[in-house]
This record gives structure tokens, sequence and C-alpha cells, in this order.
């Protein structure tokens, strides 16, 4: 399992002072949160979000999507008011009913599924999240009101889950 941490990656949002670690895909915790992403409703872009407590994985939660209605989705994919708008991914969520708010956001439905799950004393919480490469302002405060110290993802997640990077995997995220 191979453990490290990249520095020249320009994330639409990472805390002051925070890094986002990486991990292979044979991670047993990854391959546990890339099972969990096979539930999400959000079938253009699954995550899963895997949270441990001192080893032991404590919570898991999928993204959910903001629209299941398959007339509602392909005109949301054509008039996004967000993209139409130029707001910057991760932002302004509410601004667009076909985009996910963070409260759908797997990081923070696991978080609020650990919350009831959390011994009065830990160590370590971590988060492993399959299905992107970066995690919105929102979802970092959530994880940060639980004491997760450090966010995994999947080596190289920043062109397999990037839609503006060629090479992505998007739309065969699962089959790989």
């Amino acid at each position: 399992m191979e453990n490290n941490t990249k520095n020249t990656i320009s994330y639409p949002f990472l805390p002051p002072g925070k890094k986002i670690e990486y991990v292979g895909i044979d991670d047993p915790y990854m391959l546990h949160a890339k099972e969990v992403a096979r539930k999400s409703t959000d079938h253009a872009m699954p995550t899963g979000a895997v949270i441990t407590c001192d080893g032991i994985i404590i919570a898991e939660a999928s993204n959910k999507a903001a629209l299941t209605n398959p007339t509602l989705i392909k005109l949301h994919k054509k008039y996004c008011i967000r993209r139409m708008c130029n707001i910057p991914t991760g932002k302004k969520y509410w601004a667009c009913p076909g985009c996910a708010s963070h409260e759908n956001h797997g990081e923070y439905r696991a978080v609020l599924m650990a919350l009831k799950k959390l011994p009065k004393e830990y160590d370590e919480l971590d988060l492993y999240l399959w299905g992107h490469w970066w995690c919105c302002e929102p979802c970092w405060n959530k994880m940060f009101s639980i004491g997760i110290k450090r966010v995994f993802l999947l080596e190289k997640s920043e062109i397999l889950f990037n839609n503006k990077e060629p090479g992505n995997i998007i739309g065969k995220q699962l089959t790989q």
C-alpha cells in the first residue's frame, strides 16, 4: 500500500495547511469506498466515502443525485445554471436545482453516519474517498467537526475523476 502526498495539484478548494494523501487501488479502505460508490444514485459521478476510526470502518456513504428524473437530468446537462453563470466547481450549489448540494455528497453523509457510531475515545479518524479528486469546503468543514485529520484519495484521481483531463475514466469509474 503506497501512501504519498501530492503538493503540485491545484484543487478547487483545500483548507490552509491541509494536504490530501493518496493511496493505490490495492488499499483495502479505498477498495471498500469503490464498492460503496456502486450504491450512488448519481450515475454520472458516483462517489463513495469510508470513515475509519483507529483503523476500523465505522461509517460509509455514497453520494446522492439531486435529480432522478431522466428528462430533468438531460435538461440539467444542457442548461446547468451554475455552468451557464461560470460558477466555480464546489461553489453555490443552491443556485442550480440540478446540482447536488454538499448535503448529498458522500463525505458529508458519511460524517453524519459516523456521528452516531463514534466511540467516546479514539486516536485517529480518516476518510477515504473514491470517485472524486477533491473535497468541497462544506465537506471539509463537516469532516473537521468530528476530528477527521486525513483525507485519502485514489492515486491519480486528479486525472481519473476530473472531466477536464484527458485520460479520465468518468462514465467508467466502476468498471475499471
